[in-house]
């Protein structure tokens, strides 16, 4: 039997016209959160046995998918040798602290970098055991990923991640095994709203704090000043929606590998020094953004 529009389970509705009138700390008109994604030596690859090569490196090409490819694990290498450390130098510049969405085995194969940014003020959200797809799992494998992940951030970060998120997107049991996990304050598995929301999962109330692919470095051309057009037009417009009584969150997302290269640190440079000099931004950690919902949205008029 067809389903009805009313039985199904897409929230296609939201906040709708009645959006919060949300008060970020200090009157900021947009929360801003950095998001490092830190993959490198956790993706799909020969040398880890998944039998293929995988994809988002600097330079896309028609290799053989049955060989392995060293071009493209140096390009992946470059953003855990090089990329990351000219970020953590960047933030370090502006104070600016970024929420780290972190593989577990990336941090496990090159540790120091997980001591660093923890001792920096950043924090972590769970990227997943390895770099894969959860729709891949069967419900088991991916209870038993999620549990990995959590024990091995234990042992690299020195405690358990916030938030979790997998690649590209969850399988259709990710958010109720995360609930059932019990010890994550939220997920950012959605793409869907400009502002924190809870759902219902199976009677648990549950925080959802939505990530973007817009504001993202692997966009387009992947050309420094288009990156910055998009961060500066984006920034500029959300800021205005908060200064009209409506602030927002910004999600801005960041690959080692990618935005690591000096040219694009630079446009990166570029847009913090521009945010900072306007004003009415709040540069937060992802697990701030979540923490000051829980302890606030029921205060936010509408």
């Amino acid at each position: 039997m067809r389903e009805t529009a009313s039985n199904l389970s897409r929230d296609l509705v939201g906040y709708g016209k009645d959006v919060p009138a949300v008060r970020w700390p200090e009157g900021a008109n947009v929360a801003v959160n950095i998001v490092v994604n830190y993959e490198e030596g956790s993706e799909y690859s020969h040398e880890m046995g998944d039998g293929e090569n995988d994809s988002l490196a600097e330079v896309e090409y028609a290799f053989p998918a049955h060989l392995r490819d060293l071009a493209k694990e140096s390009m992946y290498e470059y953003g855990s040798r090089v990329g990351v450390w000219r970020l953590l130098r960047l933030f370090d510049d502006y104070d600016v602290k970024a929420t780290f969405f972190a593989c577990a085995v990336a941090f496990e194969r090159n540790p120091e970098v997980a001591k660093e940014a923890r001792a920096a003020g950043h924090d972590l959200l769970a990227h997943g055991w390895r770099w894969e797809e959860h729709w891949r799992l069967t419900r088991d494998e991916e209870a038993d990923h999620i549990a990995r992940a959590v024990s091995s951030f234990e042992q690299t970060w020195g405690e358990a991640p916030s938030g979790w998120y997998c690649r590209y997107g969850p399988s259709v049991n990710t958010r109720e095994l995360v609930v059932e996990n019990g010890g994550f304050l939220y997920d950012s598995d959605a793409y869907n709203d400009d502002l924190p929301y809870y759902v219902d999962v199976k009677g648990t109330r549950h925080l959802v704090v939505p990530y973007s692919l817009t504001y993202n470095d692997i966009q387009g051309t992947r050309s420094p000043s288009l990156f910055l057009d998009y961060l500066k037009r984006g920034f500029d417009e959300l800021w205005l929606e908060g200064s009209r009584g409506r602030p927002k969150m910004m999600s801005i997302g960041l690959h080692p590998r990618l935005i690591g290269q000096a040219a694009r640190t630079g446009a990166l440079r570029e847009f913090l020094e521009y945010a900072q000099a306007k004003g009415g931004v709040w540069f937060a950690r992802r697990s701030d953004i979540a923490r000051w919902w829980a302890e606030h949205s029921g205060e936010f008029e509408k």
